[in-house]
């Protein structure tokens, strides 16, 4: 029987941290599906399908890569996918608590799905989506932080937000004059 685990997240961007735990966690399963939460409640920087491309991008060259999305309980998403295991990142202690919790949920939810924990490569350990989206917004590097499609993308993003800012600003001052 083959192992099918997902690593489910908002991937909002892509970081190492996350590249560095599903690599790994490709050569431990047969397959890992990347799956990104559908959250109608949060505001999310990259758009769902900008962030599948990302995820596609990334991991081209791995065929027991699968990138999908998700939206309701996980333990109902790993049952119609007919997956196992719950692949799950832990960065810092203050990670633990509420990982615990959420395995114990699904735990008991689907006894027969089980989480494993994952600890990024050391360089990795604190890295965050919030904290890159922060530090590039503010005019940081990231690179080495995320893939460089990842960087790429913020560049365009934030590129493209500043023009419609400018452009806002310079409507409105002409409407002030």
């Amino acid at each position: 029987m083959s192992t099918l685990a997902v690593y489910p997240g908002s991937f909002d961007p892509l970081t190492n941290g996350h590249v560095d735990i599903i690599t790994r966690g490709a050569r431990l399963f047969d397959r890992i599906i990347v799956a990104i939460l559908v959250n109608a409640e949060k505001a999310p920087f990259f758009s769902m399908e900008e962030r599948v491309a990302i995820a596609r991008a990334v991991f081209k060259d791995q065929p027991n890569v699968e990138i999908d999305t998700f939206d309701g309980l996980l333990v109902d998403y790993l049952e119609r996918r007919n997956a196992q295991v719950i692949v799950r990142g832990l960065r810092a202690v203050s990670d633990f608590e509420f990982e615990f919790q959420m395995a114990l949920m699904n735990q008991r939810l689907n006894g027969r799905i089980d989480t494993i924990f994952m600890m990024p490569a050391e360089q990795y350990t604190y890295i965050s989506s919030r904290m890159i989206k922060e530090v590039f917004s503010l005019g940081g590097r990231v690179h080495g932080l995320v893939p460089d499609t990842v960087e790429d993308r913020l560049r365009e993003k934030f590129a493209s937000r500043r023009s419609v800012e400018g452009t806002q600003s310079g409507a409105s001052e002409g409407v002030r004059s």
